[in-house]
């Protein structure tokens, strides 16, 4: 862990006598979540989801475990749950990126190239088999591959065992492995872009 997330406990428990001190824990965390909610989303719902899941974590300082001195699966947590109510939002994603190609948090970010229209392919190909697994196989392997959480931070932010967590992964490795012809999903998640 690293000495940055040690201090989220602490500027949580601050924060509930000076409100203010929780910023720090928004200016930390929110790059990432943005991107997160961002590649399963898109821009347009990414927004409020963002802000609304600091604007709950802030409602629910109080009662935060200090004992975890890592805010960030509680964070991604509630973003998690927030993001249930854009079920369709996100299948719609999924399916905008296996029809167009383009990843809304990588296009900006990276050049085309011919050596890159295979993982273009693949891409379309994972975004639609993405779209099709159920909603909690999906949600705790997009934690681990696009939101960087081990399988115990998983376990946290879902608030579901860790068995259950690896369950689920395995399980949606399986259907992606077996929809990509082999190749394993996870490595194709969390290394390459969707698409360029």
């Amino acid at each position: 862990m690293s000495r940055a997330e040690a201090d989220d406990a602490s500027c949580i428990e601050r924060s509930r006598r000076d409100p203010e001190v929780f910023a720090e824990v928004f200016r930390k965390h929110a790059p990432d979540i943005t991107r997160y909610v961002t590649r399963r989303l898109g821009d347009d719902a990414a927004d409020d989801v963002v802000a609304e899941t600091f604007l709950t974590a802030f409602r629910q300082r109080d009662g935060y475990d200090l004992s975890h001195r890592s805010a960030r699966p509680w964070l991604y947590g509630i973003a998690t749950n927030l993001m249930r109510r854009h079920v369709r939002t996100e299948v719609r994603q999924l399916r905008l990126v296996q029809r167009t190609g383009v990843d809304s948090v990588t296009a900006s970010f990276s050049e085309r190239s011919d050596e890159r229209l295979s993982a273009e392919a693949s891409g379309r190909r994972l975004a639609g088999a993405l779209a099709a697994l159920p909603k909690g196989h999906r949600d705790a392997l997009l934690l681990v591959a696009w939101g960087g959480l081990s399988y115990l931070e998983v376990s946290e932010a879902l608030n579901i065992r860790l068995g259950t967590v690896q369950s689920r992964i395995n399980r949606a490795r399986g259907k992606l492995r077996k929809e990509l012809g082999g190749i394993n999903p996870l490595a194709t998640i969390s290394e390459e872009p969707l698409c360029e």
